[in-house]
């Protein structure tokens, strides 16, 4: 008579429980918080993670010392502004933890819905949206003021690399629908008008397009398409035309149009090699316009001088490297794409927001990253870092892959 097995010796594979399991309660911890044991992430994930806790904590301080005095002036309480960022970390960490927690091919798959829909608000912004110096770009939800063209930035990421990962064996139907859909896209928000956002994206559809395989010659007539839409917006609306004029020769107006930038040169240039110290700007005693938001720099560089300067170019540089690195470990080129996406739009910004402050460029209204106050910017930098950083570590082959473990019974 056959003798009958124990459940013991099918190899079944199954993990094994428990609620005194030490060991499986920690692994649940963790994996709560990171999807992959730290021990084995790519060097790069590593620094990745350390770079974006340093330029959220960096970013805190320089707002706090930049935004006290006008925040004590204005609204009776030194912290106001940096509270309110604090409080926007709440959702933006929420946001951040999800992202990094969903395979990016999830993502990619459900992202086309929430990019169409934020198109319609964009749209709605036109007619419905707060006019806040020329400029309507927000709409405004009960206590809350949205921007979705701040909001948009990371699902027009994983959209272009949905339809340029494989450029090649799209259909024409689909290349001509999603072409269409960007070029809206940059037209509605150039309609607020938002010209330095609508550039910015402009510049990394240009730029995705390009490591996506798109000929040279289309790319070269779309780029000259582009300079001549920014040239009738800049004729069209006398306030972009003023910005022009005044980054020409800010001498020619300075008690008016030339007034900002001149303020931030003088802030800079204040700051010498060294910098007058933490918390010390003279500027942001409301010489500097909106200096906790479009620039911000201008007081770091004051209180940090022409060395902290090149600390944080270097800073920015070494991001860029690490990025870079990233996009060459993956494994497909959808995750390549997305994560040239995400160094596009954190270093691309952050470099225009320099670029604006020291003169090198007309006044735009772009934020610098993790560091000016806004809460629609931090969320949308924070979703963009949770995705490069998810790229990182599904370059290693440990996680985001389909599981094709099989369990044998004899």
């Amino acid at each position: 008579m056959q003798r009958r097995k124990s459940a013991n010796e099918y190899n079944f594979d199954l993990p094994k429980i428990g609620y005194s399991n030490n060991k499986f309660s920690s692994d649940f911890k963790q994996d709560l918080f990171i999807p992959l044991d730290w021990k084995l992430w790519p060097y790069e994930g590593k620094l990745l993670s350390i770079f974006i806790i340093i330029w959220c904590v960096f970013g805190l301080f320089i707002l706090g010392s930049s935004s006290w005095w006008v925040a004590n002036r204005e609204m009776g309480d030194w912290s106001y502004f940096l509270k309110r960022q604090i409080a926007w970390y709440i959702p933006g960490i929420s946001v951040f933890f999800v992202v990094f927690h969903t395979k990016i091919r999830v993502l990619l798959k459900n992202s086309k819905l929430i990019f169409y829909l934020l198109i319609l608000l964009i749209a709605s912004t036109i007619f419905f949206g707060e006019t806040i110096n020329g400029s309507s770009r927000w709409l405004i939800l009960g206590p809350l003021k949205m921007q979705p063209s701040e909001l948009i930035k990371p699902f027009a990421i994983l959209e272009a690399a949905n339809i340029f990962a494989h450029w090649n064996l799209v259909d024409k139907d689909k290349k001509i629908i999603s072409i269409s859909s960007f070029a809206l896209l940059i037209l509605l928000i150039m309609k607020q008008p938002n010209l330095s956002t609508a550039g910015l994206t402009g510049i990394f559809f240009w730029i995705m397009a390009l490591c996506g395989g798109v000929r040279i010659n289309n790319l070269l007539s779309i780029a000259s398409l582009g300079v001549l839409s920014a040239y009738l917006s800049i004729l069209r609306n006398e306030y972009q035309m003023l910005r022009i004029k005044s980054f020409i020769n800010p001498w020619a107006d300075p008690e008016g149009n030339g007034y900002q930038l001149i303020q931030s040169l003088v802030a800079i240039g204040s700051g010498g090699l060294f910098g007058k110290g933490y918390g010390l700007s003279m500027q942001k005693l409301q010489y500097l316009p909106i200096q906790h938001t479009d620039f911000i720099f201008a007081i770091y560089a004051e209180e940090f001088g022409l060395v902290g300067s090149f600390l944080l170019l270097g800073f920015l540089a070494i991001f860029s490297y690490l990025s870079l690195r990233i996009s060459l470990k993956c494994r497909n080129n959808y995750t390549k794409l997305v994560a040239i996406g995400c160094a596009t739009f954190l270093i691309g910004q952050s470099l225009i927001h320099i670029a604006v402050t020291t003169g090198s460029m007309p006044t735009t209204g772009l934020p610098l990253p993790f560091v000016s106050y806004g809460g629609n910017s931090l969320i949308s930098s924070l979703f963009i870092a949770a995705l490069l950083l998810r790229c990182s570590l599904e370059s290693t082959g440990l996680i985001g892959t389909l599981d094709t473990r099989k369990i044998k019974v004899r």
